[in-house]
């Protein structure tokens, strides 16, 4: 990867990153949920989940920075990122024998600042599972905000937000419905994983 560019307060990014030399990085289903408890943890009080999927050896998210204004203190954005993989890549170690690190260094960010690209990435995003053949239909992985959209249950994602730049859910599930060309977001995947 490229140096990253700074994260900066009030802006919308493509987060991403994958095990060091392809490993997997989520080896069973609890590694996911103590991964989304950590987000909760590091992530959420610094910023807005758009969307996130978890995959065996990568992950993507769709996240906002807060403003100075919306945060408690000032933080170092890139420190909170780092506290998250941290914490993860010392559980796994701990839990599976293994040493050094788990996600490749620097994680990838792109800046999103286009209504368009942004529809184009939460349904890129969610529908990941299914494009690396992980599972026949991208609305059963588990481990996708997808569900999260439909449901009632208590959630950090600010599904409200979301659904309001599809125009409403029915627009949400009618685009998600329709296979991305990735051509049309190639700046907002980069260097995508496989």
């Amino acid at each position: 990867m490229s140096k990253p560019i700074p994260l900066e307060y009030g802006r919308c990014y493509h987060i991403y990153n994958r095990g060091t030399n392809r490993e997997n990085v989520f080896i069973e289903k609890r590694n996911y949920r103590h991964f989304l408890r950590l987000y909760a943890q590091y992530i959420v009080p610094v910023a807005d989940t758009h969307a996130y999927c978890l995959l065996r050896n990568h992950f993507h998210l769709l996240a906002r920075i807060k403003t100075p204004e919306e945060l408690a203190q000032s933080q170092n954005l890139g420190q909170a990122f780092s506290d998250l993989f941290n914490a993860y890549a010392k559980a796994i170690n701990s839990a599976y024998q293994r040493t050094g690190s788990l996600f490749q260094h620097p994680f990838g960010r792109i800046v999103v600042d286009s209504d368009r690209y942004f529809q184009k990435l939460v349904v890129y995003i969610h529908q990941n599972p299914q494009r690396h053949g992980l599972i026949d239909d991208f609305r059963r992985w588990e481990f996708s905000s997808y569900g999260s959209f439909l449901s009632d249950q208590h959630s950090h994602l600010r599904r409200t937000e979301v659904v309001t730049w599809f125009d409403n859910m029915d627009n949400f599930r009618a685009m998600h419905d329709m296979p991305i060309r990735e051509q049309t977001i190639v700046a907002l995947i980069a260097d995508d994983f496989d």
